[in-house]
């Protein structure tokens, strides 16, 4: 039986290599529950939803990861977000005009059309912001993320992503820094003949090797020791313990106030003389918000206070 809904950490132990796998089981069905997407799209997005997560255990932060791409394909939009502490969301939105089955006939680019993909990580706090454009260059979302890591200055770093109606997995790899083994050594206190740069990068370019012989069903199904053993039986590995990865929207009725009152007065008064009503429903979750005349009144008049009072001073 495969691991469910968890993330794996390991280390080559005599190379500055280490990975992340991942695999999202009720995850990914918590994540679809409230959509139905054709089969390329869904599994487009799970794709990204994996890489998502593991992009963001390679970083030491408090906040969100974004994975995001806009084209102006069939698949407009597609969002997947990795918090720090592993909770995903992700959703795709697509046009209706589309025939389903030419839809779930295309490959990515025919999918988002000329589009970007935009990597995104912010602090909890809003404080810092950083951000990533790559062109899709690739039919494969993968390889598109290699070429981000390739371009941008950033330790190099390979994926490979599986996803179905069943399930989501993936495996991250990357080189770091040479020195990375020696400090390793060093803090074990345990002898050991470091390798030379050469010797790196022929471990290095052997170990992408021996992952692309591992085939998505084996991602799929595998134990993640029994992936470590199948695809790097000659190198000593070690694995951590896992963490868990879940489904999380972050959507919250405060949240969508604060979206409201950015819409103003006069827009949110002509929503209510229409409908009689204004509701706001999240895209991720389907979670439906909604404010009466009287809730919408109470906002305005919060909002303007505290635009009065923020004036003040």
């Amino acid at each position: 039986m495969h691991d469910r809904d968890c993330l794996h950490r390991f280390l080559f132990e005599h190379y500055p290599i280490r990975g992340h796998i991942v695999h999202l089981d009720a995850a990914w069905r918590a994540l679809l529950e409230h959509r139905e997407y054709p089969a390329n799209i869904r599994d487009v997005l799970g794709e990204a939803a994996a890489a998502s997560v593991l992009l963001a255990a390679t970083l030491k932060f408090d906040g969100t990861l974004s994975l995001q791409l806009r084209g102006q394909g069939p698949m407009h939009l597609m969002l997947a977000q990795c918090s720090s502490d592993l909770g995903v969301r992700a959703v795709a939105r697509y046009r209706d005009a589309v025939d389903r089955d030419d839809v779930e006939g295309s490959r990515l680019r025919t999918l988002s059309g000329a589009g970007n993909l935009t990597i995104t990580l912010e602090n909890e706090d809003l404080s810092q912001r950083y951000q990533g454009i790559v062109p899709l260059e690739s039919d494969v979302l993968a390889e598109c993320l290699q070429g981000y890591f390739e371009n941008s200055e950033q330790l190099p770093t390979r994926l490979w992503l599986q996803a179905d109606e069943n399930g989501v997995s993936g495996m991250l790899l990357q080189r770091l820094s040479d020195d990375t083994v020696a400090g390793r050594v060093a803090k074990a206190g345990r002898p050991h003949a470091l390798p030379n740069p050469e010797e790196i990068e022929d471990a290095w370019r052997r170990a992408q090797l021996m992952a692309d012989t591992l085939k998505p069903g084996e991602l799929r199904t595998l134990s993640d020791k029994q992936i470590l053993q199948r695809v790097f039986a000659e190198d000593d590995i070690r694995m951590f313990e896992s963490a868990p990865v879940f489904f999380r929207c972050r959507c919250s009725r405060e949240r969508v106030i604060g979206m409201l009152r950015s819409l103003g007065a006069d827009e949110l008064r002509s929503i209510l003389a229409e409908r009689g009503h204004v509701e706001v429903r999240c895209d991720f979750c389907n979670r439906a918000y909604q404010f009466d005349t009287v809730d919408v009144e109470h906002l305005l008049s919060v909002g303007s206070h505290a635009e009065r009072s923020g004036a003040m001073h």
